[in-house]
């Protein structure tokens, strides 16, 4: 039987990892080490927590079934997980990456991978005829966020993708700001999907986590052994508050989503905001009238909180310049319009009438 995907984010769908005490709450295994009968008999699957225990398969098995993937590994961060993407690819290939990326994955691509000899190209996804005059025949994978951080780029999933694959290169999605609940790209023909969970999917702004989804078996068993092998997988207590969050992603996402909307439509009518930048979900990023503003509202806010996050239940406002993106280059910043009046609001589940008199009160003070 196939489940819709609210009661998936509750129940999952087809558990092959089910608790032996039928515990309606997935138990927390915490342990490093599982025993054996008899050598090179271990009939549960499990040996050791760096490879695989109960409660984070129970929860790669969840996120799968939600993100129709082939398979999932949860991860210490979205960061561990992206890190581990890059480590498949060989020196010399040439890898398309989105131009307005979170800023953690432009330092992890000149500060860390640099040393892997990767060709990187930055291009807009969004562009698609820009994009296909950037591929090569080294080309190997396209990388890309959509809806982008901050800047709100939509990128036509499936026009990349068959793009991608005419060219015989991978396609890897940043899926965190729209979650399984708004978009599945691997239906839409994504090989790789990544997410930090320990925004929307976690949800309540305690939990550090990330999760790689494959589309196929080839792709799933070498990220399993890149996995195993580097070692950052998300703890039992971890993976536990993970489900825990998970079971009402969909009541969220409604929430988040309807008062996104409000919000936005109250500041498109500021005379204070230049621009307003929104593509669905619960985030918003908005432009002022100066970099003298944008710090009153940061310093002036009482209800919603000046923090570097998002996707989680409070409301979270953000300084991309020098929080999210301070290892872009200005110049490029500036091109994107990641500049000193941008704000990035991660509309919470509060009651939107409050949101929305908070802002009011930080611009008027």
């Amino acid at each position: 039987m196939s489940y819709e995907i609210d009661t998936r984010c509750i129940h999952g769908e087809g558990h092959k990892n089910r608790d032996a005490n039928c515990s309606i709450s997935y138990p927390i295994y915490q342990t490093a080490s599982f025993s054996h009968l008899t050598p090179g008999h271990n009939p549960t699957g499990f040996d050791y927590s760096r490879e695989s225990n109960p409660t984070r398969a129970y929860l790669e098995e969840t996120i799968s079934s939600l993100e129709h993937a082939y398979d999932t590994i949860a991860f210490a961060s979205g960061m561990a997980a992206i890190a581990t993407v890059f480590e498949y690819f060989k020196p010399g290939d040439h890898i398309i990456l989105g131009d307005d990326l979170y800023g953690g994955v432009v330092r992890l691509i000149t500060q860390i991978s640099e040393k892997n000899g990767y060709n990187i190209e930055y291009v807009s996804t969004s562009d698609i005829n820009a994009l296909k005059n950037s591929i090569r025949p080294d080309t190997r994978a396209i990388y890309f966020e959509t809806p982008t951080n901050p800047m709100m780029h939509i990128t036509d999933i499936g026009a990349v993708s068959k793009l991608a694959h005419d060219a015989g290169a991978l396609v890897i999605v940043d899926n965190t700001f729209m979650t399984p609940y708004f978009q599945n790209p691997i239906s839409e023909g994504a090989d790789i999907v990544v997410h930090s969970g320990t925004k929307y999917l976690s949800g309540h702004n305690d939990t550090v986590c990330g999760f790689l989804c494959s589309a196929d078996k080839i792709l799933a068993d070498r990220f399993r052994l890149l996995s195993k092998t580097t070692g950052a997988t998300l703890g039992p207590f971890e993976c536990w508050l993970c489900l825990r969050g998970l079971k009402t992603l969909a009541i969220r996402m409604d929430r988040h989503k309807s008062n996104a909307e409000a919000v936005k439509v109250w500041l498109e009518n500021r005379e204070e905001v230049e621009k307003v930048y929104y593509a669905g979900s619960g985030m918003i990023s908005f432009s002022v009238k100066s970099a003298e503003f944008a710090v009153k509202v940061l310093e002036s806010i009482k209800l919603i909180t000046f923090a570097e996050s998002l996707g989680g239940t409070e409301s979270l406002l953000t300084y991309p310049t020098i929080q999210t993106h301070p290892d872009v280059p200005t110049d490029v910043k500036e091109k994107l319009g990641i500049t000193d009046k941008l704000l990035r609001l991660s509309v919470g589940i509060e009651n939107p009438a409050d949101i929305i008199e908070d802002l009011r009160q930080a611009f008027e003070n």
